[in-house]
């Protein structure tokens, strides 16, 4: 007869989960505290685990912070990139797909948090710095300007500066994460970021269509 799941123990039933709700609980508080204010104490006691429990999964502070990023960007970096051959539509109509999967899984959520903490705390801690230019900066720029490699071979695009113009791609997702996350509280100005988006790949998709 099988074993009520209820009555087993607590530890039983979440110990496969436990990594990433220590994981979830650490995001949180990066976001808030950034990576110098973040403590592993406080990570354990929010994910409802002990410090050393956390000892178990993550070695240090800087183990904990890449596997957040990992978890939180890279794997849907990883994820996008792997769709873009199988997609059936125009590279115009993949754009807007882009930037609606990034605010919908990325850009609306804590994830967001994540590149403000890197631009404010980059020169005290480089190494997370450098860990996030190459698992996802580099890789999402990789990924952007397959996107416009695909129009121009397509013949939906004109044939440009493939690279200046992935860093274009990127910049309306760097300005609103910052936005939200640093400078919205501190000011009555609103901005709509789907709005945003929208014109952002109404007016790329006429600057790269071939006329």
């Amino acid at each position: 007869m099988a074993a009520n799941p209820k009555s087993e123990p607590r530890w039983t039933r979440r110990k496969h989960a436990r990594p990433e709700e220590i994981t979830a609980a650490a995001l949180e508080s990066f976001v808030e505290r950034g990576y110098a204010g973040t403590r592993l104490e406080d990570v354990a006691m929010r994910a409802g685990v002990s410090k050393g429990t956390l000892y178990l999964y993550f070695a240090n502070k800087e183990d904990l912070f890449k596997a957040v990023v990992r978890e939180a960007l890279v794997a849907r970096l990883v994820e996008f990139k792997s769709q873009i051959g199988k997609f059936q539509g125009s590279s115009a109509d993949l754009l807007r797909l882009v930037f609606k999967t990034w605010w919908e899984r990325i850009g609306s959520t804590r994830i967001s948090g994540i590149p403000k903490l890197i631009v404010s705390e980059a020169r005290n801690f480089p190494e997370i710095a450098r860990f996030y230019v190459d698992e996802v900066v580099r890789p999402g720029r990789e990924t952007l300007a397959a996107v416009i490699q695909r129009g121009i071979a397509r013949g939906e695009f004109r044939d440009v500066d493939v690279e200046a113009t992935a860093h274009l791609l990127a910049a309306p997702m760097l300005m609103i994460s910052l936005w939200r996350n640093a400078l919205e509280h501190c000011s009555d100005e609103k901005i709509d970021p789907e709005a945003l988006l929208e014109a952002h790949v109404e007016m790329l998709s006429r600057g790269l269509a071939r006329t």
